[in-house]
């Protein structure tokens, strides 16, 4: 008589392992995309509450309408994603791109806001060119020397006195890649993967479910005579 619950519990726990594996994907997609909407709306959130003021006295019901939270985040990311679409298209133009210059002569102007904006722009173009002579996607010992984390390759650097050559690496965290470390690394320490930029995002958004089936953990040892003096 044993048996039957047996089996039903077995067939619970599989089922129940079943769609842990289904859910976890589809969880991931969701945090990254919650994520992505939430900053969205938040930047154009204010330009749809303006519309909404705006068509009050003529069109209370449309204005109403726009003022409901749910459709309102969703329309202001609507929003936010067509008016990046429209900067992407003047800034390919030629009149675009003059006045892009003139508005980074004046942002150059403000210390601290041109820090930040010329940091996350040299940033980006770091991250859209690969670095002569160095794969992207590396390795590297974090956060102790037993372990290894995915990072990307943004530059490297010599060391001064001994011309070894240092790796500035970005660390990015799971799920959410668009924060991080970075970390100041040997070259020689740093381990190819031979992973597109692609396939590593895809690593870490999934927390390492979509990783290949074999890898490289350690560097391998330096050829005699590469090694510093």
């Amino acid at each position: 008589m044993t048996e039957p619950s047996h089996t039903t519990w077995r067939d619970a726990r599989r089922y129940l392992l079943i769609g842990l594996v289904t859910a976890a994907p589809l969880w991931v997609t969701w945090l990254v995309f919650d994520f992505l909407l939430t900053q969205l709306s938040r930047l154009g959130t204010p330009l749809v509450n303006a519309v909404a003021v705006a068509l009050q006295p003529v069109f209370p019901g449309l204005a109403a309408g726009l003022q409901d939270s749910g459709f309102q985040s969703l329309l202001a990311a609507l929003v936010t994603v067509a008016l990046i679409y429209l900067l992407g298209l003047t800034a390919s133009l030629v009149i675009g791109r003059r006045i892009l210059a003139v508005f980074e002569a004046v942002v150059q102007r403000i210390p601290l806001v041109a820090a930040i904006y010329g940091g996350t722009k040299r940033f980006l173009s770091v991250v859209k060119e690969q670095p002569a002579g160095v794969q992207r996607v590396v390795l590297i010992p974090f956060p102790t020397p037993e372990m290894r984390a995915v990072g990307f390759v943004t530059r490297v650097m010599e060391e001064t006195g001994t011309g070894r050559r240092i790796a500035a690496v970005y660390v990015p965290t799971s799920p959410n890649p668009t924060s991080g470390y970075i970390e100041l690394v040997p070259l020689d320490a740093c381990v190819e993967t031979g992973w597109t930029m692609d396939e590593a995002m895809s690593f870490v958004i999934t927390g390492g479910a979509t990783a290949p089936a074999t890898l490289r953990f350690d560097a391998p040892p330096a050829p005699p005579g590469d090694a510093a003096s």
